[in-house]
């Protein structure tokens, strides 16, 4: 197996939550702005790729160089060993994008390193005519930053947070890879009440019974590099058999989801159903005013309407109210609330305990956490 130096990129405010899960793989790695980048093998493509729950995609880094000039872009894209990575008959669009270079012209960018790496291809192979195109798709991309040039592979297809499942999805989803991290950031652990009475088409409620049996969140699709050649079926399949030893499907789950609107409701139970978790969601169609329960040490996320748009504001503020009063009994159970309502501690009633900075797509919001004022008592061990 060979060194490969990979990079797992982030949505802005997640990176440190991607660079845990690239650790908790057993990898050693370096969070940056936007990516996170590790040294390892090839078996780490499959296991990224099937494993980490908030990363947007899996990368591979084929090489780094300074670039002024189109003819130093040529170059140095010609000089890196493509052979070793793209077969003669390799599928490989360009895509790019420049910040703060020379080399501002992307479509001018994106035909030199085609030109530059078809050159090296002929070379590697041997051949001098026109290359076929038939074979495994290998999406390059030319991505220059203050005249340094990274040239990286995708080693995904569709982005992470495509899992394969979403039948239908309403309005305005929340992406499953944010879902998946506003659970992470919670104190919620498998054995306790989970929530979100804003589930929408379900993707928060579906990310935490992804998390609470442990399963992969890739399982149940497919990536682009599953057909190439140099990583082999027996590393997809050795990466496929420990997503299934390690899913803990016994695991019992209280997971509560509800939505104000009841075709919502039934495009969430249609989605859970698709991604097989359907028995352990309980879906119902409740508005957050009526939530109530008798259970404790439970943890409420949801992901309420913002009102940004034109005429919701004052039902949006209403509606938070009436969340802060359905809460407010609620001591031993812990809320995370996500929106983009600079207001909203001010109509919920209480100031957050803490906040954090995310970005839902291209709006900056707030996750507001409300940390329980009540613990648990410790369970003891048979010795004590």
């Amino acid at each position: 197996m060979k060194k490969l130096s990979l990079i797992a990129t982030s949505a802005m405010g997640l990176e440190a939550i991607v660079g845990k899960e690239v650790k908790d793989l057993g990898y050693e790695c370096k969070v940056e702005n936007g990516k996170i980048t590790f040294e390892a093998d090839e078996l780490a493509i499959c296991r990224a790729n099937l494993w980490l729950r908030t990363a947007d995609r899996i990368k591979i880094k084929v090489g780094e160089f300074k670039a002024k000039t189109f003819d130093e872009l040529f170059e140095g894209t010609k000089a890196l060993n493509w052979g070793e990575f793209l077969p003669v008959n390799a599928q490989f669009p360009v895509i790019g994008k420049s910040v703060k270079s020379t080399l501002a012209s992307v479509p001018d960018c994106q035909a030199i390193v085609k030109k530059a790496v078809v050159e090296k291809l002929k070379s590697h192979y041997k051949t001098t005519g026109w290359l076929t195109d038939d074979g495994p798709l290998y999406r390059i991309e030319i991505a220059l930053l203050k005249d340094v040039a990274t040239i990286t592979i995708d080693a995904s297809g569709a982005g992470l947070h495509k899992r394969g499942f979403r039948v239908d999805q309403g309005g305005a989803p929340i992406k499953e890879t944010l879902a998946a991290a506003l659970v992470l950031l919670t104190n919620w652990t498998p054995d306790r009440p989970f929530v979100d009475p804003f589930c929408g088409s379900g993707t928060i409620p579906i990310e935490a019974a992804l998390i609470g049996q442990n399963i992969a969140p890739g399982f149940n699709r497919e990536f682009v590099s599953e057909d190439w050649h140099w990583i082999g079926e027996d590393k997809w399949n050795l990466a496929r058999q420990e997503v299934e030893e390690k899913a803990n499907y016994d695991q019992p789950l209280d997971i509560q989801a509800s939505d104000i609107d009841h075709r919502m409701v039934r495009i969430a139970e249609a989605n859970a159903d698709e991604a097989g978790l359907r028995e352990l969601i309980t879906f119902k169609q409740m508005q957050v005013k009526d939530f109530t329960t008798t259970k404790e040490f439970g943890v409420i996320v949801g992901n309420p309407p913002y009102g940004e748009r034109l005429g919701e504001k004052k039902a949006v503020e209403q509606m938070y109210r009436e969340m802060g009063h359905a809460f407010a009994p609620l001591d031993t159970w812990s809320i995370y609330m996500l929106t983009s309502h600079e207001g909203f501690e001010d109509f919920y009633g209480k100031p957050a305990t803490k906040k954090r900075k995310l970005f839902n797509g291209f709006i900056k919001t707030d996750f507001y956490q409300y940390w329980s004022t009540v613990r648990p008592l410790r369970k003891k061990t048979d010795s004590e």
